[in-house]
């Protein structure tokens, strides 16, 4: 009888929100070891929420809630969570505008705030929450800094004009050539251009104005280094008059 090993990636790559006033989505990549309450650290540095006291919902691609991450030693990758599936964070420390639009504001100089010992401030502060944990805010720069290392270092394996095929999650696999590696003006990080084989792309090299490579409309597309494979990979041939 033969024994087969299903082989999964230690990282995963999510979508994040939030319910503050200024809800966004951005695409960060996790590893799947890490513990529930780690990983709200780390959603605390992209969306501002404070990981003490966020609600973390985790969504698939049809915006179906499927689970809540409420078990703080639990390790994120034990939860039902693929790839491409949206986190929202709800935090009770962000506002709602409009709500509040309509009435007086109290206002309080920082001086005087500081010296408050009822504030949300004063709270964290001597709980040692958030931006107030030294230790836990230099743990959490460091893995940053580890991440962008790892970034930049997957992004020096692209040279402009090798071949490759591009994985990105929720996507089938396409084979491109590479135009472009560095950063880009439109989001932060390294950022590798390709121009793919077929139409499969999202624009001709041109982003938001600015131009970082040539190629046909639709054949065009960025994509971050860790999901790019340098290799002999030839244009695919279609006989579009073989006989089925």
């Amino acid at each position: 009888m033969s024994v087969y090993n299903v082989i999964t990636s230690d990282f995963i790559n999510l979508s994040i929100t939030n319910s503050g006033q200024n809800t966004y989505c951005v695409e960060r990549r996790f590893q799947k070891a890490i513990t529930i309450d780690e990983f709200k650290g780390k959603l605390e540095l992209v969306t501002g929420a404070n990981s003490g006291t966020m609600k973390v919902e985790v969504y698939d691609k049809n915006d179906k809630l499927i689970c809540k991450l409420d078990e703080g030693q639990r390790l994120l990758g034990s939860y039902p969570i693929d790839d491409g599936m949206r986190i929202h964070v709800i935090d009770n420390f962000f506002r709602n505008e409009e709500n509040l639009s309509n009435v007086d504001k109290f206002e309080i100089s920082e001086e005087e705030y500081a010296k408050r010992a009822d504030t949300v401030k004063a709270f964290l502060e001597k709980n040692k929450l958030g931006k107030y944990n030294e230790e836990e805010m230099k743990r959490k720069e460091e893995e940053k800094k580890q991440e962008e290392e790892a970034e930049a270092a997957a992004a020096q394996l692209c040279k402009i004009g090798d071949r490759c095929e591009v994985y990105v999650p929720n996507q089938p696999k396409r084979r491109a050539t590479i135009m472009y590696v560095g950063k880009t003006e439109f989001k932060e990080g390294w950022w590798v251009g390709v121009k793919y084989d077929e139409p499969l792309g999202k624009n001709n090299g041109t982003v938001n104005g600015k131009k970082y490579f040539d190629c046909l409309p639709k054949y065009g597309g960025f994509v971050k280094p860790m999901h790019v494979k340098v290799g002999d990979f030839p244009e695919e041939e279609f006989d579009l008059d073989e006989e089925l």
